[in-house]
């Protein structure tokens, strides 16, 4: 008779951190952020581009998901400990050399960006490098190259469900700020967002952003 085969245990990263990524739409509210498992890539924008305009970013997104499936189908296909995982949502920190990172379309200065991917503890360096050489094989391009794995703690931080188009952000932002006055906490590091939605298929309207910001008391 053939071997039983294993069942397949189910991991929900988005259920498990539900506190990170779906907060109220509503208000701010605060949150401890733990040392954490991500896929990053880091990268560059023009000045005056947008992030669906630059090649080097859709091509970092690409990479990004290629890895992160991979990951998953590695994992459930595990014959000694068969994990079935939820691939979760992009997420980008954002910046500029001079810090003075904005909004407003008038700053003509590069973006500097990280994109990150959480990814579930037991995912080793040795898998990851060999879902990267799997994903690069399957659909060559530059960023794979650029692909890191590592553990990053972003710690206290404040943070806000975003309803509707990214360009609409800074009135979520500007509650944000609202909230670290009245709390006195001051803004460091860099801008934060969580891309819940997918604006190849969603309506402008109803994309979902998690807006957060790291704080320190001020």
């Amino acid at each position: 008779m053939p071997a039983a085969t294993k069942s397949v245990e189910k991991l929900d990263l988005k259920k498990k951190y539900k506190h990170l990524y779906l907060p109220s739409a509503k208000e701010v509210t605060f949150v401890e952020v733990p040392e954490l498992q991500f896929t990053m890539i880091d990268g560059q924008i023009g000045a005056g581009v947008l992030p669906g305009d630059s090649e080097e970013f859709v091509d970092s997104m690409g990479a990004m998901y290629g890895v992160g499936y991979t990951l998953k189908f590695m994992s459930k296909l595990d014959p000694e400990n068969p994990l079935d995982f939820t691939v979760m949502a992009i997420e980008g920190l954002w910046s500029t050399e001079s810090g003075r990172f904005s909004f407003d379309s008038k700053v003509k200065e590069p973006w500097l960006y990280t994109l990150l991917m959480l990814q579930p503890d037991h995912i080793t360096p040795d898998m990851f490098q060999s879902a990267v050489d799997q994903a690069h094989d399957k659909r060559p391009g530059p960023a794979f190259s650029k692909m890191r794995m590592e553990r990053w703690c972003e710690g206290p931080a404040i943070q806000l469900m975003h309803i509707g188009p990214y360009a609409d952000e800074p009135r979520s932002i500007a509650m944000m700020d609202a909230y670290a006055q009245e709390h006195r906490l001051e803004l460091h590091g860099r801008h934060h967002e969580i891309y819940l939605g997918d604006p190849r298929r969603a309506k402008p309207e109803n994309l979902k952003t998690v807006l957060r910001h790291p704080v320190k008391t001020s």
